[in-house]
């Protein structure tokens, strides 16, 4: 894997760490207060009223430290300064939501706990086409559940305990990606030590705002990203059976997680771990797959595929404009033309896969990020938010860019060298 170049390592160096942290927390402390003062979203408003408050303090505190010369607690302070604007304004709002307030969550919150309503009593998270239909038109739009069968254990807790704060689904969210995190920064820190891109790469994952903003007002995203970012770590540090449960739950959960789930394919196949890695990434999504497809296979399409690729009764709300929304709504076969150059990136992309396979976790990771990036951008149907998946990616490609074949079984080694 080619090395970090000078500059980059300069400036995530530099004063120690902490002059990149002040400027990733003043910065997220003004994108905080924007958001909360100008914001459309109610939800997003109330995140930042809060999360501004906690960047700006988390900003004081590196300040301070710069000052004074002494040595801090980088990860530490990432650490408390994700509790304050995330994990606060997460309680918050499902404390108020759980009073009465409607105003306190995304509507991914609220499908998410359809889900697990659904799979408590009937056996499946998805509703049928005839159901949907049923719905009221202004209603509609969250009959559908597009997301992995596995999401709806997060909505579990409410179906069976009822409306209160520790039930809201953010909060299981929240669970699921600190217990995530916390192993894989162990494994790694076991793996080689700290060092500057690991604290950065934490960041990534939990202060950065969009990451933070995602998790306290809707949060599906993060514990998958979590997930996957748990699967690099433990593929590095050769525990590769692991890394296919971690994966595998990823990909039990949203469809977005399956290109990660090929590329650590690729990836164990090159580095000869395979048979050890694919029953935990195939076979998770498969078991979890199998419940809905015996109830009613054709809900499970209608919601997992033909909503998504634009079938459905309604439109999906997902509608940044990006490269490929832009060309599927202005120009004449926006739509199919859109698809073309998806498919195209997909082909170029599996290409590389193929010629160049990654040999380590680093470069997997870099694969994932930039391959994301491309999918995100050229979609006709996609969101802002999904760019936290490339970021978080590109920044753990960086943190374990260190980890060399050294550290990996010796038949690895010899693949390292061809």
């Amino acid at each position: 894997m080619t090395t970090t170049p000078g500059l980059l390592t300069r400036i995530n160096q530099a004063a120690g760490g902490l002059a990149a942290d002040l400027a990733l927390y003043t910065l997220s402390a003004i994108f905080a207060l924007v958001t909360a003062l100008t914001s459309t979203l109610l939800p997003h408003r109330a995140w930042g009223a809060i999360a501004a408050v906690g960047y700006l303090v988390a900003a004081l505190v590196v300040a301070v430290q710069l000052v004074l010369r002494k040595p801090v607690r980088r990860a530490t302070l990432t650490w408390a300064t994700w509790a304050a604007v995330t994990l606060l304004p997460l309680v918050v709002q499902a404390v108020q939501r759980a009073a009465g307030r409607t105003d306190r969550a995304q509507e991914e919150v609220l499908v998410v706990e359809h889900m697990g309503e659904s799979l408590l009593h009937t056996g499946t998270p998805y509703l049928s086409r005839p159901e949907i239909a049923g719905i009221a038109l202004d209603e509609r739009l969250l009959g559908y559940r597009p997301y992995q069968p596995g999401m709806a254990l997060f909505g579990l807790p409410r179906a069976i305990a009822g409306d209160h704060w520790w039930t809201d689904s953010r909060v299981w969210f929240a669970l699921a990606t600190v217990g995530a995190l916390v192993v894989a920064v162990t494994v790694l820190l076991r793996v080689r030590g700290t060092d500057f891109s690991l604290v950065r790469a934490l960041q990534a994952a939990t202060v950065l705002p969009v990451t933070s903003l995602t998790l306290a007002t809707g949060g599906d995203d993060i514990p998958v990203l979590a997930l996957c970012l748990l699967a690099l770590a433990l593929f590095a540090a050769g525990r590769h059976t692991a890394s296919g449960l971690a994966v595998g739950a990823a990909a039990a959960c949203k469809l977005l997680a399956f290109p990660v789930v090929a590329v650590l394919l690729v990836l164990a196949v090159a580095t000869g771990h395979w048979r050890r890695f694919l029953p935990g990434a195939l076979g998770l999504p498969l078991l979890a797959l199998l419940p809905p497809l015996l109830v009613n296979a054709d809900a499970l399409i209608e919601n997992v595929l033909r909503f998504p690729l634009g079938h459905g009764l309604v439109t999906s709300p997902a509608q940044s404009p990006f490269p490929g929304h832009l060309i599927a709504q202005f120009l004449p076969g926006g739509r199919y033309l859109a698809a073309g150059l998806l498919v195209a990136a997909a082909a170029v992309i599996g290409l590389l896969l193929l010629r160049r396979p990654p040999r380590d976790a680093g470069t997997a990771a870099l694969f994932c990020g930039y391959g994301l990036l491309a999918a995100i951008l050229l979609m006709p149907t996609t969101r802002f938010g999904y760019l936290l998946y490339p970021a978080a990616f590109l920044v753990w490609a960086y943190a374990l860019r260190n980890h060399t074949a050294s550290s990996a079984p010796r038949h690895d080694t010899a693949l390292y060298r061809q």
